[in-house]
C-alpha cells in the first residue's frame, strides 16, 4: 500500500509477494485509493483553488490539514472496502504471511541522488511528452466541432459536445459540467491532466492567485469543490496502473470488476460528501 504513494503500477506489481491469491487480489483491488504522485498535484491544485483561506490559520497550514483528511479518507477507504471483500466476494480463512528482510544499509549520497534524477528525468519525459500532446489534442478537440469549423463558444466544440453528454451523471455530486467531467477523463490518461485541463476549460493559468482561479471555475463551490476532491482521491488509477492490473490478473472479468468497483466507490463517497454537506450548508 505504501509503495501505492509513488505508483500504483508499481505496488500493484509489489502483490507479488503475497502467497495467498484470495489476499493478493484483495491487496490490488484496494490499491487504487491510495493516492499515487499523479494525483497529488491535482489534489493540491484544487486545494489550493478553495481552502487556503482560513480564519483561524494560515493558508498553508489549512491546505495541509485538508490533504491530511484526504489522505485520512484513502486510508478508511483502502481499510473498508478491503474488509467488506473479504467478508462477501473473497471469502476465506486469513493466512499468515512471514517476509524475510535483508540487513539494512546506509545508503550512499551517490545512489540516492542517481535515484532522484532518475524519477525526475522520468517525469519531465512524461510532462514533455504525454501531457504536452494531450493538451494539444484537447485544444483541437475544445477549438473545432464535428464539422472542422474553428468554435467561438467551447461548449459547441466536440469536446463539449463529449462532455455535456457524461455530465449530467457528476450532477449529483455537485459539479456536472461539461469541464469537469471532461477532466476527469483525461485523468485516466495521466492524473497530472485534471489540472491543465481545467485551466485549459476554464481560461486560468496554473500560475494565477487562488483567489482568480476559484473566480474562474463558475459553478463551482468550496462543497462541490470538496466533493470533486474526493473523487479525484478514489477513482480508476491511470491507463499505466490498469494495463498492469489486467497483466497481474490475468482475467478480463475481475479488471473490468476492479474498473467498476473502483468508480462505484469513488462516486458513492463524492455524493454522500456532496449531499450531506448540502443539508448543513
Amino acid at each position: 500500500m505504501l509503495m501505492g504513494l509513488g505508483c500504483n503500477a508499481a505496488a500493484i506489481v509489489g502483490c507479488r509477494i503475497i502467497d495467498s491469491p484470495r489476499e493478493r487480489l484483495i491487496a490490488i483491488l484496494t490499491n487504487a485509493f491510495v493516492p499515487c504522485n499523479g494525483r497529488f498535484p491535482a489534489l493540491i491544485a484544487v486545494i489550493s483553488m478553495f481552502f487556503t483561506y482560513s480564519a483561524f490559520a494560515s493558508g498553508a497550514l489549512a491546505g495541509a490539514v485538508m490533504l491530511t483528511a484526504l489522505l485520512i479518507v484513502s486510508v478508511a477507504a483502502t481499510l473498508l472496502c478491503g474488509r467488506l471483500l473479504s467478508r462477501t466476494l473473497l471469502k476465506g480463512e486469513q493466512s499468515s504471511f512471514t517476509l524475510e528482510l535483508p540487513p539494512y544499509r546506509l545508503p550512499s549520497l551517490h545512489n540516492m541522488l542517481t535515484h532522484v534524477w532518475q524519477k525526475v528525468k522520468g517525469f519531465l519525459v512524461k510532462a514533455g511528452t504525454l501531457i504536452l500532446l494531450m493538451s494539444m489534442v484537447l485544444w483541437l478537440l475544445q477549438s473545432f466541432d464535428f464539422s472542422l469549423h474553428m468554435v467561438e463558444n467551447e461548449a459547441d466544440s466536440m469536446l463539449g459536445a463529449l462532455g455535456s453528454v457524461i455530465a449530467p451523471i457528476f450532477k449529483p455530486l455537485g459539479f456536472g459540467f461539461w469541464q469537469a467531467a471532461v477532466a476527469l477523463l483525461t485523468g485516466l490518461i495521466a492524473k497530472e491532466m485534471v489540472v491543465s485541463s481545467l485551466s485549459m476549460f476554464y481560461g486560468f493559468a496554473l500560475t494565477a492567485p487562488s483567489a482568480q482561479v476559484a473566480a474562474a471555475m463558475t459553478g463551482f463551490t468550496p462543497l462541490s469543490a470538496l466533493s470533486m476532491l474526493v473523487f479525484i482521491l478514489l477513482y480508476v488509477p491511470c491507463v499505466a496502473a490498469v494495463s498492469t492490473l489486467a497483466k497481474e490478473m490475468n482475467s478480463m472479468k475481475w479488471t473490468l470488476f476492479s474498473i467498476g468497483w473502483q468508480l462505484g466507490v469513488a462516486y458513492v463517497a463524492s455524493l454522500l460528501v456532496y449531499q450531506v454537506g448540502s443539508l448543513f450548508l
